[in-house]
């Protein structure tokens, strides 16, 4: 595992932290104006599930570079709790990122529906179509978006901690390069 340069994250690993904080915004708010809209649902719908698509395929590209490019060191002084909450939420964070979209994939797939992508490619049904199934995997669908929710205004709030109060260089890891 290669270290990381002068404290920072690389590139790689900046330039998808940032542009899956937007995906990811702007699929929370895609789903919750799916299920307030019954007019926009469709429209909405056919961004949810590639934005989905390509969401799950950026965070295995992430999780193979967090692999091989280990983060920058924790400030020393950070409380061992807090040490220990970082670590868990990242991960976490991850295994929303891979656990959302396989969800709704499954649930589509389970429901019947066609999972349509952009310019007709349509990806193959991953679970058999039954309404217990369906039924099922939709509460899990959502009560992962409310946990992802959640996690997210932790790491924000985090986030926000470190560079306005502790000012101790995390924040800047990810926000800047070398």
């Amino acid at each position: 595992m290669a270290s990381s340069p002068r404290g920072h994250f690389n590139l790689l690993a900046r330039l998808l932290h940032w542009s899956m904080a937007v995906m990811i915004l702007a699929m929370l708010v895609i789903g919750v104006s799916m299920v307030a809209s019954l007019h926009w649902r469709p429209a909405l719908l056919d961004l949810h599930r590639p934005l989905g698509a390509l969401i799950f395929l950026l965070a295995l590209l992430r999780l193979y570079n967090r692999l091989r490019h280990a983060p920058p060191p924790l400030p020393a002084d950070l409380p061992h709790w807090q040490v220990l909450a970082a670590k868990a939420s990242h991960w976490l964070l991850y295994a929303l990122m891979l656990a959302m979209p396989l969800v709704g994939w499954a649930m589509l797939s389970a429901g019947g529906y066609p999972i349509v992508l952009w310019g007709g490619v349509h990806l193959p049904a991953i679970a058999p179509h039954t309404p217990a199934m369906y039924t099922a995997l939709r509460s899990a669908h959502s009560l992962l978006a409310y946990v992802l929710f959640a996690t997210v205004l932790m790491h924000v709030g985090a986030a926000l901690f470190h560079a306005w109060v502790r000012r101790d260089g995390v924040f800047r890891s990810m926000a800047r390069g070398r």
